[in-house]
């Protein structure tokens, strides 16, 4: 039965919890197929299933996203074993799924906690290589799990399908062969935004900055600043804080007296959450006058689910988002009826970006005819598709740094329902924020490597 979106309430929420191409294809997939199976690869599954492990925070301050990426893992293993819906199959495009799992082995899955921890992320996903047999690992909403991951899952064989990570450097200089993102970047939000910024603020400006202090954080500082003082904006000053501080009004203190006209939380996650909420209600940052000016406050990376737990403090917040759950698209709508259905909310930006990574490697896999890591990333390296919410998307093959469309949002003065909590100002073309792979540096490394078979 159709959901109805404006319907939802928190009650409600408390209470849920093509086939492959004609002609030569297939005869060339099942040659590639079988010369890979010769070969000697981490976990190459033999049996009738094949494991995937999906690494998520499941505790904390970025738990909220990683349940909402867990409930997406577990909808697309639905879908790509032919139960439900079928979700996006059907309109992913160009397509190899068949709808009857990988190469006809039915999709299992085992789970791990990343606790928003490098260390507590490799560990998990450290077993469930060695222990669960996974194939490929994807979630994570930290890009400090992702760097951390991914150059494990390099070492070891395995692809890594990065889920929510926004710093520049998991595709630039911490890139690998054996990582892809689907998710954008932080160069990407601060070309989206700048000049959003400068139009609706002016360019007379002076920014402060709050920053999480680890690899995300440091670079969307660094894309923010060189895009708003690019529009004239200065930069007073930039202050580092711990992930998880929970409290932040020894940081803000300083704001006020600082001749910042402009605070910029480079926050993410339930640290965005406590910042925000501090800074509205507790400090009232935004009824303030600095230099003649409306003071205002920046997100440069927003989410729903932020916007959720940051209430009424988010009304009127610029930022930038992946996805949005009220995109005017097929896919986009598919997906939200799907999901809204399974689990009585619309999807995240996190667990749209965690659904189309779970596609993605299956069709490389399909397309590729065997599960051999080399093929399939030579699959989706360069594969440009469209059918996943984001518009005509590109995986390019020089970084694994996906390009598409990236939407600058706004906290919605008057909501219609708990969802419905970000407005899509301005949808900026992928050509816009496109840039040079060579700007942040790295290597990708090999397609072939010793692994865990060894």
């Amino acid at each position: 039965m159709p959901i109805d979106t404006t319907g939802w309430s928190r009650r409600r929420l408390l209470k849920t919890g093509a086939a492959a191409g004609a002609g030569l294809a297939l005869p060339y997939s099942f040659v590639r197929g079988a010369w890979a199976q010769d070969k000697a690869f981490c976990n190459n599954p033999t049996g009738s299933t094949v494991t995937l492990g999906f690494n998520v925070p499941q505790s904390g301050p970025y738990a909220d996203e990683g349940a909402d990426e867990l409930r997406a893992f577990q909808l697309a293993v639905k879908h790509l074993n032919g139960e439900g819906d079928g979700g996006l199959i059907p309109l992913l495009k160009p397509s190899s799924l068949k709808g009857n799992g990988i190469l006809g082995k039915k999709v299992a899955f085992v789970t791990g906690d990343t606790q928003t921890k490098s260390d507590a992320a490799r560990a998990a996903a450290k077993k469930m290589i060695e222990a669960d047999k996974v194939i490929m690992i994807s979630g994570g909403s930290s890009s400090g799990v992702a760097v951390a991951v991914q150059s494990l899952c390099q070492d070891a064989g395995v692809v890594y399908m990065c889920g929510l990570t926004h710093s520049n450097d998991t595709t630039g200089k911490d890139k690998r062969r054996y990582g892809f993102r689907h998710f954008f970047n932080a160069y990407m939000s601060g070309v989206a935004l700048g000049p959003v910024l400068a139009e609706q603020y002016g360019k007379d400006r002076k920014a402060y900055h709050l920053t999480a202090d680890y690899t995300w954080g440091w670079t969307q500082e660094e894309s923010m600043k060189n895009a708003t003082e690019k529009e004239g904006w200065k930069t007073v000053q930039a202050v580092r804080t711990p992930l998880g501080a929970g409290d932040f009004s020894q940081y803000l203190t300083p704001v006020l007296n600082s001749g910042a006209d402009v605070l910029i939380l480079n926050h993410y996650g339930g640290d965005m959450v406590n910042s925000l909420r501090q800074a509205v209600t507790q400090f009232d940052l935004r009824n303030k006058q600095v230099n003649g000016k409306q003071f205002q406050i920046v997100v440069p990376l927003i989410s729903e689910l932020m916007a959720e737990g940051a209430g009424d403090a988010i009304k009127g917040i610029l930022g930038t988002a992946n996805w949005d759950w009220k995109l005017d698209n097929e896919a986009s709508k598919t997906l939200t009826k799907s999901f809204g259905e399974a689990y009585g909310r619309p999807p995240s930006q996190a667990a749209q970006t965690c659904y189309a990574q779970t596609l993605l490697y299956a069709n490389a896999v399909e397309k590729a005819g065997t599960f051999y890591p080399p093929e399939m990333i030579k699959a989706l390296e360069g594969f440009e598709f469209d059918g996943l919410g984001n518009g005509p998307t590109l995986y390019r093959a020089a970084d694994h740094q996906c390009f598409k469309d990236v939407l600058v949002v706004k906290g919605k003065e008057k909501p219609t329902n708990q969802f419905d909590l970000l407005e899509v100002v301005k949808i900026v073309p992928r050509d816009t924020v496109t840039y040079d792979p060579s700007i942040f540096g790295g290597e990708l490394g090999p397609y072939e490597v010793k692994g865990c078979a060894a």
